[in-house]
């Protein structure tokens, strides 16, 4: 998302020793929808908060090559009566980079979370692949690698420690080729792996490509609930295309019995803001089924 540079220099008020300036970086989105659901037992409306959120971000040269990186970011809810938890924590973390790539100690997303790219079409909406699937987990207590590029491939590895003794630490793996954002590349593709995470271990394969201004992009997850054994397997399909203004979008997700499609479209009002409407509807095997609509305005600064 887009970031506002802040550089800050402050001064210690009791006496004359100066702080060096640093460089910081304040981002964040507002996004908020009117939005209609009927989840099988009656509809209603309400105005809803889709992870709006704020955050501060930089970095900061040391010697021998070595950068101090930094973000503490939080999740607020402008649409709900202001409460204590009204602010959520985010990915928050402190780390260092250089030749090497860079190393992350705090709370983070998965190397298998962050592996799907931008292939999920109506993440943070009720279309958001993880109603569906396991896997989508932020972990606290973790040491996150995010290693160099090199011809276009690069790693992430995430260790989550779980601070209890009765419990086994999580292990969670991605192999990436290209650029998510279909920029630098027209393919994207990833190979992600998670052992112990979250009650789970799960396989995930993502791939999108640009073809004549159509963004395709294509998932397929296996995971298995490591108390019970129970494996389950599922698909997605993903498709954008631009039209003008507007960006239309679709997608469908299997998790064996269960699936669900959503349908939608932005419209630019701006280059950091938007209009949206989508509809989305999901088809339970044990459980009521439900459809969502909503429109609604996003604002990124």
């Amino acid at each position: 998302m887009k970031r506002t540079t802040v550089v800050l220099a402050m001064a210690l008020a009791a006496g004359t020793t100066a702080v060096q300036a640093k460089e910081l970086e304040v981002y964040g989105k507002i996004n908020v929808s009117a939005q209609y659901s009927d989840e099988g037992e009656g509809s209603f409306t309400e105005l809803k908060s889709n992870a709006s959120r704020f955050g501060l971000k930089g970095d900061y040269a040391l010697e021998d090559g070595l950068t101090v990186v930094y973000q503490l970011e939080w999740e607020v809810d402008p649409s709900d009566e202001a409460n204590e938890k009204n602010i959520k924590s985010r990915n928050q973390y402190l780390g260092l980079a250089g030749a090497f790539g860079e190393v992350r100690l705090g709370r983070h997303d998965t190397a298998l979370k962050m592996s799907q790219g931008k292939i999920d079409l109506f993440s943070d909406y009720e279309g958001d692949i993880k109603v569906l699937w396991k896997g989508e987990n932020r972990t606290s207590d973790s040491v996150s690698y995010f290693s160099p590029s090199f011809s276009g491939f690069s790693a992430q590895l995430t260790y989550i420690a779980e601070d209890d003794p009765e419990a086994e630490d999580g292990i969670s793996a991605a192999l990436l080729y290209g650029d998510e954002n279909l920029k630098d590349s027209t393919v994207y593709a990833a190979l992600a792996y998670d052992a112990d995470v979250a009650g789970y271990d799960t396989v995930r394969v993502s791939a999108q490509v640009k073809v004549s201004g159509f963004k395709l992009g294509a998932m397929y997850q296996t995971q298995e609930a490591t108390d019970t054994g129970l494996e389950r397997d599922g698909y997605l399909f993903s498709v954008a295309y631009p039209v003008g203004k507007f960006e239309l979008k679709g997608q469908y997700q299997a998790m064996e019995d269960d699936n669900g499609f959503s349908a939608g479209a932005d419209y630019k009002l701006g280059k950091n803001t938007k209009l949206f409407a989508w509809y989305s509807s999901f088809d339970f095997d044990t459980a009521l089924d439900s459809d969502y609509l909503a429109v609604g305005l996003e604002h990124k600064f």
